[in-house]
């Protein structure tokens, strides 16, 4: 039996979220003027897949533990990717990147024993407000240059030390949440 493509367009959204980390990337270290803005784009648009995908997943009843599990994923991936790449360029500190990426490897170690239990951990609401600021504060750093007098710079840096802090206060409540439900 054939699958409808529709079925399969959450879980290839997801992928193509992931595999936009490395174009970003590259396009970043192309040292082309457009770079910045051009990522900045790219990355929106990524992000937006992040949404659409889940969208798509209940509105077509496919929704899946492989997607619940590779969202947080191909996330981590476009973030991190971006961030690693900002903190080479000078734009963010190491320790916010130290706090991001301990924090996600954390939950990530969370997860998969959760996962090993037959339990998924869904999103709780501080992690997502720590998405969505991490999604604007990012294409702001990516771009930098003021616009219309606008310091984007500095909104998009300020943006995501707000979003450690979220991450801190999620990964408490990720954890917690783990223990409370253990068998």
């Amino acid at each position: 039996m054939q699958t409808n493509w529709k079925h399969n367009l959450p879980m290839v959204l997801t992928y193509a979220r992931a595999a936009t980390a490395p174009v970003i990337l590259g396009i970043l270290m192309s040292g082309w003027a457009y770079a910045g803005w051009t990522s900045a784009i790219l990355f929106i648009l990524s992000s937006l897949t992040d949404w659409l995908d889940g969208a798509l997943a209940r509105k077509y009843g496919v929704e899946s533990n492989m997607g619940r599990f590779m969202d947080p994923i191909a996330d981590k991936i476009l973030v991190l990717g971006a961030i690693v790449m900002l903190l080479s360029m000078g734009r963010v500190d190491p320790m916010m990147v130290f706090l991001m990426l301990g924090r996600d490897i954390f939950i990530g170690g969370i997860r998969a024993v959760a996962a090993s239990n037959n339990q998924i951990i869904a999103a709780k609401p501080f992690g997502k407000w720590k998405t969505a600021f991490q999604m604007v504060a990012i294409p702001c750093l990516l771009i930098y240059e003021p616009l219309f007098g606008v310091p984007l710079g500095d909104i998009g840096y300020y943006m995501l030390w707000v979003s450690v802090g979220l991450s801190l206060i999620s990964g408490a409540e990720y954890t917690i949440g783990y223990y409370k439900s253990r068998p």
